[in-house]
């Protein structure tokens, strides 16, 4: 087991590789060295080995024999499999989150909200900010309900559908603010069942604008 100095440091390699991964730094299909991700996020091969399994863990990158890891390449196939266990298990942790959330954390996830909203019409999204976004409210609201295995699998899956995100469909940013609102309305309130058709209605909405993109391509 790790100690708390080379956990943090593993953590931290971990947020860094995972936002190459997402941010298209490390493409899909390409191997990843251990030995080069050290020296550039200066740090000794350990934590960054470390970071590597727990990506390898979450599906992000596959193992290729002697040939080490590789950036998973995902189909659309693998979006809307991750995209369903997401509509089977979050709404019903919507639901459980009701009323869980304290006021300081749904405060701050408001501000995340109103500065995306606030951000210049037709200009690019901030995509850090929209993924901290999600991994802010759809984390917490995971989080809530105290079952680490579930939590889990849920961060798992966002990971797998946060490969297919705004770079696809800019024009979603305004409906997914308005979506995170909802659920966190509910949430607040801990009206419980609202909470869970917000849930499944966003991720129904996430799903069916992935399919009306690859319609028109």
């Amino acid at each position: 087991m790790l100690n708390a100095p080379d956990k943090r440091l593993a953590l931290q390699a971990y947020e860094q590789i995972l936002e190459l991964i997402l941010n298209g730094g490390a493409k899909p299909g390409e191997l990843v060295n251990e030995r080069r991700l050290a020296d550039a996020l200066n740090m000794s091969r350990t934590p960054v080995r470390d970071a590597l399994l727990m990506l390898e863990g979450e599906g992000l990158l596959l193992r290729q024999g002697s040939r080490g890891l590789q950036v998973k390449q995902m189909r659309i196939e693998d979006y809307m499999d991750a995209l369903q266990v997401r509509l089977l298990l979050e709404p019903a942790v919507a639901r459980m989150a009701a009323g869980r959330l304290d006021a300081a954390a749904i405060a701050d996830l408001r501000a995340q909200i109103a500065q995306a909203q606030a951000q210049t019409p037709g200009q690019p999204a901030d995509r850090g900010l929209v993924r901290d976004i999600d991994e802010g409210l759809h984390g917490a609201i995971s989080d809530a309900v105290e079952n680490g295995q579930l939590s889990s699998i849920i961060r798992t899956m966002r990971r797998q559908t946060q490969m297919f995100d705004l770079r696809a469909m800019p024009e979603r940013l305004d409906d997914t603010c308005r979506e995170h609102l909802a659920i966190l309305d509910a949430v607040e309130a801990g009206d419980g069942d609202a909470a869970a058709q917000a849930m499944a209605a966003h991720l129904s909405r996430v799903r069916d604008s992935i399919i009306n993109r690859l319609a028109r391509l």
